[in-house]
């Protein structure tokens, strides 16, 4: 600033030069000289000071540089003290857990002592015990060796009802293969001289030991009565033929209705009745052959409880309706050996 105010005044010097003396330009010329001196060291200090301001940067540069180091060194530090803390903790829980480990391996060794001693005890006392069993059972093995030929008479004895008893189980199943052997012969006669109604109201078949003829309502009787229809009387005079020839055949007869109430007049008043009638029916046709004793024979009526089939439509309670004869060989011998 002051070079330029220098500056300019020696210049309004010089223009007006030609209006002054000689002396005055000599001192302004002398003042022209000192301006520039000024001006040169005024300059020299500029280069100095912008060196100085420069190099105020760099060292500024640097010092910023290094703090930015040091900041990233001391988030470094912490970050592993941080590490380290945790380490040390978990180091810290590694060494109690190991002490309690050790306080529980020593407490456990301490138990384990304790119990093979009290252990040791157990077997000393049982052996004791054990002597003392082994004494009391030589005492008993003397008594039993006098008791031997005791039991062994006794054995004999047993064996002999054991055999008897077996002869007895096997007539006893001979006489039931026999009877299953006589109702199976019994199955196929009345079959052979039921032939003609088979597949026609009538069917033959045989369960537990026993053969099952099963006549329906349509062969034997009317709807609502007991009177038997000429194709059914025919029917047990047949199998009455069979019978006749087998007189160690028992027989039963009985009379099965369906579940609708029955609507009757006269001395019968319900499905009982009806049942009960048709089982006598049959019956009195059946005993029409003399070879026949009425001992064998046994009449019953189930009503509608005992149905083949559980439906409400027309066919189940038509098949429901029926008159059954059941024939089983007679079981004298069996009740005889099951006496004995």
């Amino acid at each position: 600033m002051k070079y330029a105010t220098c500056f300019i005044a020696v210049s309004l010097l010089l223009i007006s030069a030609s209006c002054v003396a000689p002396k005055k330009f000599q001192e302004l010329q002398a003042q022209k000289a000192i301006c520039d001196d000024k001006n040169a060291q005024l300059e020299s200090e500029n280069e100095g000071l912008k060196k100085q301001n420069q190099q105020h940067q760099e060292l500024e540069e640097k010092q910023n540089s290094y703090i930015f180091k040091l900041r990233d060194t001391t988030e470094q530090l912490r970050e592993e003290q941080h590490l380290l803390s945790t380490r040390y903790a978990d180091l810290m829980k590694a060494q109690e857990a190991l002490q309690t480990g050790s306080r529980q391996e020593i407490r456990k060794l301490l138990e384990q002592i304790q119990q093979n001693q009290e252990a040791l005890l157990q077997k000393e006392s049982e052996l004791f015990n054990a002597e003392r069993a082994l004494n009391e059972r030589t005492l008993a093995a003397q008594k039993l060796e006098e008791e031997l030929s005791d039991r062994e008479l006794a054995m004999k004895g047993m064996e002999r009802s054991l055999n008897e008893r077996n002869q007895k189980l096997i007539a006893l199943q001979q006489a039931l293969r026999q009877k299953d052997s006589v109702a199976q012969a019994l199955r196929r006669k009345v079959a052979d001289a039921l032939l003609g109604f088979e597949g026609k109201g009538l069917t033959v078949a045989m369960r537990d030991g026993k053969v099952y003829v099963s006549l329906d309502e349509k062969l034997m009787f009317a709807s609502g009565s007991s009177a038997v229809d000429a194709r059914g009387a025919e029917a047990i005079g047949n199998l009455a033929k069979v019978l006749e020839q087998n007189p160690d055949i028992n027989v039963a007869i009985e009379g099965h209705t369906d579940d609708v109430p029955y609507k009757g007049t006269g001395q019968l008043q319900d499905n009982w009745d009806l049942s009960v009638k048709r089982a006598t029916s049959v019956v009195r046709i059946m005993l029409r052959n003399r070879g026949i004793e009425p001992s064998r024979v046994t009449a019953a009526g189930r009503a509608e409880f005992v149905p083949l089939q559980t439906g409400k439509t027309p066919e189940a309670r038509q098949a429901n309706r029926r008159i059954e004869v059941i024939l089983a060989p007679k079981l004298d011998e069996v009740f005889k050996l099951l006496e004995n």
